[in-house]
């Protein structure tokens, strides 16, 4: 399930692309496929584990699947905030819902900027205003977890703040309308309760969705997303 559009992005062959944040490594894999040098970094180490035996086995596929080159994949334990980088080392860079968990988002921002080389671009997404707001209304259990979300951006406050990391807006869009209304019933029906009826249901529905990318749900959540959809996308450019 990816949030980020790569033609928006415009990743190339051969590009350095890091996915900052990459959790389970959706989009890391994403650019994989589509012949990036990529680096996903995450702050917890388990997660990589399972990123790097999924690039190791598209690594064996890579002939046949996979860009011209092979694959091409490192993974690294660290911190939004300090990344271990050089200034200038990526041409691409996606931090996919990662900034809300952040305290010194700023801080991430101007990390992320410094690594992006002079016209390269960046994918940002975070949980969009009004649908994040209802969880955290209908539910403080959603948010007051151990690394959970600890801000709601409006789309100005987080435009201006990567503004200020010297970075330019050029494009944004909404994703994932489908699974507001299943956040919204996980805090009604309680965030740990994911063995209730109605949310096993849903769920279904979701991984129905994304593994065969039906023309119903694929339409339908089209047309939802500029009302519903969870998460606001946003490119931007490091000027040259």
């Amino acid at each position: 399930m990816l949030s980020v559009d790569y033609s928006r992005l415009g990743l190339q062959p051969d590009e350095r692309l890091l996915d900052l944040g990459c959790g389970a490594g959706r989009h890391a894999y994403e650019g994989l496929r589509l012949g990036a040098r990529v680096v996903a970094l995450d702050a917890d180490p388990a997660e990589l584990i399972g990123v790097r035996a999924t690039a190791a086995a598209m690594a064996e596929a890579s002939a046949s699947d996979i860009g011209g080159g092979g694959v091409q994949v490192g993974s690294v334990a660290g911190d939004a905030t300090k990344l271990p980088f050089r200034d200038g080392a990526f041409d691409k860079v996606i931090a996919a819902e990662v900034l809300e968990h952040i305290p010194a988002d700023q801080v991430a921002m101007a990390e992320l900027s410094r690594v992006l080389r002079p016209g390269g671009s960046l994918a940002v997404t975070v949980p969009r205003f009004g649908p994040e707001l209802v969880n955290w209304a209908l539910s403080d259990a959603y948010h007051q977890v151990k690394g959970g979300h600890i801000r709601i951006y409006r789309r100005s406050t987080l435009l201006g703040r990567l503004r200020r990391a010297g970075l330019l807006p050029r494009a944004s869009h909404h994703a994932h309308a489908l699974h507001s209304p299943y956040w919204w019933l996980r805090c009604v029906v309680g965030v740990d309760r994911e063995d209730h009826f109605l949310v096993r249901a849903y769920h279904r529905l979701l991984v129905w969705d994304i593994t065969a990318a039906p023309p119903l749900t694929r339409v339908t959540e089209r047309l939802l997303n500029p009302v519903l959809g969870k998460s606001l996308v946003v490119y931007l450019v490091k000027p040259g």
